[in-house]
C-alpha cells in the first residue's frame, strides 16, 4: 500500500489542452466538455496521479470528451508534483504524502461528487490513475459512484481492499494492469481475478493486461516505445468502452 519510483517516472506529453478551468464548490477543476451532444446527467471524474493537473492528465480528459464523455479533473492536492519531479532520483515520498495524503485529497474529491449530484448529475463514473485509484475505491465502498475504472493503481491493500469492494460496492469495476508494477503486481492482479472473476461480482468486472508495460504507462508512458503506445491507447479504448456500457448503457 504505497507509491513507488515508477509513480514519478515517465514523459511529459505534448499537446494543447482544449478544456477550461472551473471552480466546483471551492475545488479547482479542469473540465473537458464534448463538442457533440451528450447526456448531461452523466459525468466522469478523473482522479489523477501525484502530478495532478499536469498536461498529460488534461489530454486524457480531452480524449474522453472527444469520445462524448464529459470529464472533470479535480485538483486533489495541496502541492501536486511539478513536472520537474519527473524521473527525479531518490525522491522521498514521505514528506509529500504528509501534505497530500488521502486525508487531504478525499474530502476534495467528495466535494466535487456532492456538487455534481446537487447540480442534477445522476450517474458519476470515476477513473483513477495511480494515486487516484485509492480514492476510487473509497468512494465505491460507500456507493457514491456508479462506475469505477482504475489503471495501474497505487495505495491499495490486497487482497483486503478487493474483498471489501466485493462485499460493499455495486459499481462495475475495470482494472487496467500491466507487467511491471510493484504497486499492483502480478500477484495482486491474480487475486483480483480470483475475487471478482467468473461472475462472482454481479455488477460487472473486467481486467485488461497490457503486456510489456510499466506502472504509469497510461499517463506518463514513453510513446516512442511501441508496447507502451499500444498499452496507453488500449487502456483508454477499454476504459471508454466500459463507460459506454456501464455509464451510458445501463
Amino acid at each position: 500500500m504505497s507509491l513507488c519510483k515508477d509513480c514519478i517516472t515517465g514523459v511529459r506529453h505534448e499537446g494543447t489542452a482544449e478544456g477550461k478551468f472551473e471552480d466546483v464548490d471551492g475545488v479547482d477543476c479542469y473540465v473537458a466538455t464534448p463538442s457533440i451532444d451528450y447526456p448531461k446527467d452523466k459525468v466522469l471524474i478523473l482522479l489523477t496521479d501525484a502530478f495532478g493537473l499536469l498536461i498529460n492528465n488534461q489530454l486524457i480528459a480531452d480524449s474522453f470528451a472527444a469520445s462524448g464523455i464529459k470529464t472533470i479533473v479535480p485538483n486533489l492536492f495541496r502541492d501536486p508534483l511539478a513536472p520537474e519531479a519527473l524521473n527525479a532520483k531518490d525522491f522521498d515520498f514521505a514528506p509529500w504524502l504528509s501534505r497530500n495524503g488521502i486525508d487531504y485529497s478525499e474530502p476534495r474529491a467528495r466535494k466535487v461528487v456532492a456538487a455534481l449530484k446537487e447540480s442534477g448529475v445522476t450517474k458519476i463514473a470515476v477513473a483513477g490513475y495511480c494515486y487516484g485509484a485509492r480514492l476510487c475505491f473509497n468512494l465505491a465502498f460507500e456507493n457514491e459512484v456508479s462506475v469505477v475504472i482504475v489503471t495501474h493503481p497505487s495505495l491499495l491493500k490486497t487482497p483486503e481492499d478487493l474483498e471489501t469492494y466485493l462485499a460493499k460496492s455495486k459499481a462495475p469495476l475495470l482494472i487496467n494492469s500491466c507487467t511491471y508494477d510493484s504497486a499492483f503486481p502480478l500477484e495482486a492482479q491474480e487475486q483480483a481475478d480470483k475475487i471478482f472473476g467468473d461472475g462472482q461480482f454481479a455488477p460487472g468486472y473486467e481486467r485488461k493486461y497490457w503486456e510489456g508495460c510499466t506502472h504509469g504507462f497510461a499517463v506518463r508512458g514513453d510513446l516512442s516505445d511501441p508496447k507502451v503506445k499500444a498499452g496507453k491507447e488500449g487502456a483508454f479504448k477499454a476504459s471508454a468502452e466500459f463507460l459506454y456500457k456501464h455509464l451510458y448503457g445501463a
